[in-house]
């Protein structure tokens, strides 16, 4: 009897331990619906919809031509819900003050921000950063960021950009993480984290805003806000899952795209945003739009601002992002039954729950700390973050007889319109960045080289010598300054400067405003003035040394062939000159590896690694009749997906895997040993790469489902695992159904998507 009594004590004690569990989970839920609950019953129509009014005041960076206008009237009378384009302490306190001490129901204002890398410390450009291939590094790169703009007020983050992007004339490219979904997917999650922290609402993290919602990055002709179509299979296979990712992670927002998806906006397409987000997906946060794309849909087709606006909010749109046409029409769209007070009061409760989530109801001036703002902005901790994620996101593509590392002795000429120029380092989208505090190429080469080494300069050419070009690109400020000189005398300067060098450095590409937002370009090769530049350095006979910096992949094919050593830098930040001063020197071996692929012409574009074979393939060796390839130029890229090289070198053998065949249940591990064979310590990205030869529906010749970044000293060697098992074979068939079929499967494992070093093969029964 005892212990019958014993054994039922212990499980009500068991079931008590559960309820309890329960009771401490949900609390504060249930005291979040019951907080917003009575608040809305307070609420007036006027002020429910003031909510889903996102507006920006001018002054920053606007990226369409609308300005909003009677700002702090609007807030004055509850009809604004968040600001952005504001920044600073004081002036986010003062527009929140209006909020919480003007309006009648005294709800705070959300405060975001275009924080996509790095805030007021630039770090590199996205795609740079992804080609660092290292999860850890990305998630700080966020946490900083995240640490730094709550210092200064903001709560809100229009980040991370997660499309997938096979077109480098697209300019977006710089934003996001390249063309591979297993990789974008991690990314998204990385960045998520890093910017939400622990617990939104703790002073130092932000919510994120994924971007852009859905398939922005497979615009038509790489032409921004261009029309994009696709398959269902390849939506779901290729281009949802960076999506999917980020909401997974628990992302707090996300922004809506401009382009349709089977001839809906996505502004005002239910089955993308109330379908899939939320009842497949089951996202809870709160949807914007980007910037005015309720009201372009008007030119899309579907009708006037009060049709667009209906259409948008019963799609399952929270939030208007400066377009006013939710404040404008919505009350009379009520009175017309085109929406319904539950559409309204759905969309504003979401809002609310952000708001409350951040802690901004608690206390609304949680992230106006100006304490805090001095001793985070720009700080020891940030500057050496932006130096060490500068490095790591370089990417070596070609190092004849080791030019690279350069010798801490003898002349050196730094050369090129990049070589000395402030106002390029941070690259597209650092709004809250200065140009004027970044460091420069020659500034840091001079303090890396130390007093051994003399090093000459000149600028050698103008990024572009087009006037009318350079009038586009420098909308936001000089990004192409055309030197007072003539392109001849700068020439004659650059090549009688590197007839006095042992190596001649050229610091060569774009302007940081010619790749980004509405900056697409037909034609991806570097400026003529600047090829000039370099055909004529490499004719001098002197080992030439290119430093690349853009926001996309480059036609590259005269440059690669002229010169001896080429490092990819894209667009560093703030501490450019220090972190490519170190990666030149041997401070730091480069790591990175392209997450993009880069073409050999425009013609190949879009051009990706896990593209399908057809049913008439291009076998290896010489150019067959009748097959899938070009007349004029090979199929495969200039630089692959996955590619990057090291001051040393990398062995791979002994694969074994731990069975060869497998059931669904199971899983397999595959081992093999990497060994540092130069006389350098590197860090190498191991690539896995399967192959569904025989499948339902067609699949692709290779696709990235796992890599490790290893570090190994000179002579030392690891012995490796992945664990293959049936979600990483596992694919989407005709039916959308995510399955793995029986059959067999090819193993790669390589140093990139063409560098297959170790090959097996695997049975799924």
């Amino acid at each position: 009897m005892k212990r019958i009594f014993f054994s039922f004590a212990l499980l009500l004690s068991c079931a008590c331990l559960r309820v309890t569990a329960q009771k401490k989970a949900l609390p504060e839920e249930a005291k979040m619906n019951a907080f917003i609950t009575a608040l809305m019953g307070k609420m007036t129509l006027t002020e429910k919809i003031g909510q889903l009014n996102l507006l920006t005041p001018g002054g920053g960076v606007a990226t369409g031509a609308v300005v909003s206008t009677d700002v702090e009237a609007k807030i004055s009378s509850g009809k604004v819900g968040g600001l952005f384009g504001v920044i600073g302490v004081d002036k986010i306190r003062q527009a929140q003050e209006l909020a919480v001490t003007h309006s009648r129901l005294k709800i705070p204002l959300l405060f975001g921000s275009d924080v996509i890398h790095g805030y007021k410390t630039s770090f590199p450009i996205p795609l740079g950063l992804s080609c660092s291939w290292d999860m850890g590094l990305i998630t700080r790169s966020a946490r900083l960021a995240a640490r730094e703009s709550a210092a200064d007020g903001l709560s809100w983050v229009f980040s991370p950009m997660v499309d997938i992007a096979r077109d480098p004339r697209w300019g977006r490219v710089a934003e996001g993480s390249g063309e591979d979904t297993y990789l974008g997917a991690k990314i998204a999650a990385a960045m998520v984290k890093g910017y939400q922290g622990n617990h939104l609402g703790d002073g130092n993290s932000v919510m994120a805003c994924v971007k852009h919602f859905a398939l922005y990055g497979a615009a038509e002709a790489g032409r921004d806000y261009n029309t994009t179509d696709m398959s269902r299979i390849k939506m779901y296979e290729y281009y949802l899952p960076p999506y999917k990712a980020a909401v997974d992670a628990g992302a707090g927002s996300i922004m809506t795209s401009f382009n349709e998806i089977d001839g809906i906006p996505a502004s005002a397409n239910r089955w993308l945003l109330t379908d899939l987000l939320r009842k497949q997906w089951g996202f809870k946060g709160m949807v914007v739009t980007d910037y005015t794309s309720i009201n372009e849909m008007i030119d899309h087709g579907l009708g006037d601002l009060a049709t667009v606006s209906a259409l948008a909010l019963k799609a399952g749109v929270d939030m208007d992002m400066v377009g006013e046409g939710f404040l404008t029409t919505l009350e009379r769209s009520l009175k017309t039954h085109r929406v319904s007070i539950a559409d309204i009061d759905a969309a504003c409760r979401r809002i609310l729950e952000a708001k409350y989530k951040l802690g901004l109801f608690e206390d609304p001036y949680r992230y106006c700390n100006k304490a805090a703002a001095a001793t985070e902005i720009r700080s020891n901790e940030q500057l050496q973050a932006a130096r060490e994620f500068g490095a790591r996101a370089c990417v070596l593509l070609k190092n004849e007889k080791q030019v690279l590392p350069l010798k801490k002795t003898g002349t050196i000429a730094l050369i090129g319109p990049l070589a000395n120029n402030k106002n390029n380092m941070l690259g597209t989208w650092a709004v809250n960045g200065d140009p004027q505090l970044s460091v420069p190429v020659l500034t840091g080469m001079k303090q890396a080289a130390g007093n051994a080494v003399n090093i000459l300069y000149a600028k050698g050419a103008n990024i572009s010598d087009d006037t009318s070009f350079a009038k586009k690109v420098n909308v936001f400020g000089e990004r192409i300054d055309i030197d007072s000189r003539s392109p001849a005398d700068m020439l004659s300067e650059a090549v009688n400067t590197a007839a006095k060098a042992d190596v001649v450095v050229a610091v060569v590409g774009e302007a940081s405003e010619m790749s980004g937002e509405a900056a697409s370009r037909s034609d991806i090769g570097i400026p003529e003035s600047q090829r000039k530049l370099i055909q004529a350095l490499a004719q001098t006979g002197k080992p030439l040394v290119l430093v690349v910096m853009s926001g996309r992949p480059l036609t590259l094919n005269m440059e690669n062939e002229v010169a001896a050593a080429m490092l990819q830098a894209w667009f560093p930040g703030q501490e450019a000159g220090n972190a490519i001063a170190d990666v030149l020197f041997g401070a730091y071996n480069p790591s990175g590896k392209l997450t993009m692929s880069f073409p050999r012409n425009v013609g190949q574009i879009p051009i990706y690694y896990n593209h399908k074979n057809t049913g008439r393939p291009q076998p290896e060796g010489p150019t067959q009749k009748f097959r899938s390839n070009y007349l004029d130029v090979e199929n495969d890229p200039l630089f692959p997906f996955g590619y990057g090289l090291s001051y040393t070198t990398f062995k791979y053998d002994h694969l074994t895997l731990s069975a060869v065949r497998m059931s669904s249940q199971q899983s397999v591990d595959v081992a093999f040993t990497l060994t540092n064979t130069g006389s350098y310590a590197g860090e190498e990205v191991v690539q896995l790469y399967l192959r569904d030869p025989v499948a339902s529906v067609t699949r692709p010749v290779k696709e990235l489902k796992d890599f490790q970044k290893v570090l190994l000293q000179p002579g030392e060697s690891k012995q490796l695992h992945f664990t293959i098992d049936k979600e990483k074979l596992s694919f989407f068939n005709s039916k959308l159904q995510w399955e793995a079929e029986p059959g067999s499967f090819d193993v790669m494992i390589g140093a990139s998507s063409a560098d297959i070093r170790l090959k097996a093969k695997l049975e799924l029964q």
